[in-house]
């Protein structure tokens, strides 16, 4: 059983940066993929973003390709995501995932989450 608890959302102003953590429980916490998913109101939960259990691999959903990126502390047990210029659109309870195998864009692949934590920007 894995456990995972995020934190370092809120509100923010457009063009803003913000880093999400994710810290996991467990000892073999370098063997689990990670991911981001972020559900904004009256959406579907989508892909944000992935990463290897290593830290060699990251993956990205296109639109968000430059603006986000994905970093792991295996000593810490915590995934990040570093998000820079921010945007309304970009509002959205964000949550973390974990998988065993190799990192996947299908929240239907992944084993554990995360409570989420709100992201909120303003215009």
């Amino acid at each position: 059983q894995v456990q995972l608890v995020e934190s370092g959302g809120g509100l923010v102003q457009d063009g803003d940066s913000l880093r999400l953590s994710c810290a996991a429980s467990g000892r073999t916490f370098s063997s689990y993929s990670m991911g981001w998913f972020r559900q904004a109101p009256g959406k579907e939960r989508e892909f944000v973003a992935a990463i290897s259990g290593s830290g060699g691999l990251t993956y990205y959903t296109d639109s968000l390709k430059g603006r986000f990126t994905i970093s792991r502390d295996n000593a810490k047990n915590t995934v990040y995501l570093q998000m820079n210029s921010l945007k309304p659109e970009d509002t959205a309870v964000y949550y973390c995932a974990s998988r065993r195998t190799y990192p996947a864009w299908n929240q239907g692949e992944y084993d554990y989450w995360g409570q989420g934590t709100q992201v909120t920007v303003s215009s």
